[in-house]
């Protein structure tokens, strides 16, 4: 009886979405631990980073990502 009230495309569109919320759910965590463990950050810097990361998500994370230096020790 559901797979006739729930359509395959459906199905597959809830999938997507349920990934796309779980991998947005690690991009976060990531972005704070990342900013947590960072030495050349003083305390204010992450306190702001993670205010912007909580109030404003998507911008915050977006930001950060692109302010974040690139890691001088992994080249």
């Amino acid at each position: 009886m559901l797979a006739y009230t729930y359509p395959l495309l459906g199905v597959f569109w809830t999938i997507t979405m349920f990934f796309l919320w779980a991998a947005w759910i690690y991009v976060v965590i990531w972005v704070f631990m990342d900013n947590f463990r960072r030495h050349d950050h003083s305390g204010w810097a992450k306190a702001l980073w993670t205010i912007a990361i909580i109030f404003v998500p998507i911008l915050g994370v977006f930001f950060y990502l692109i302010a974040r230096p690139r890691d001088l020790e992994a080249a």
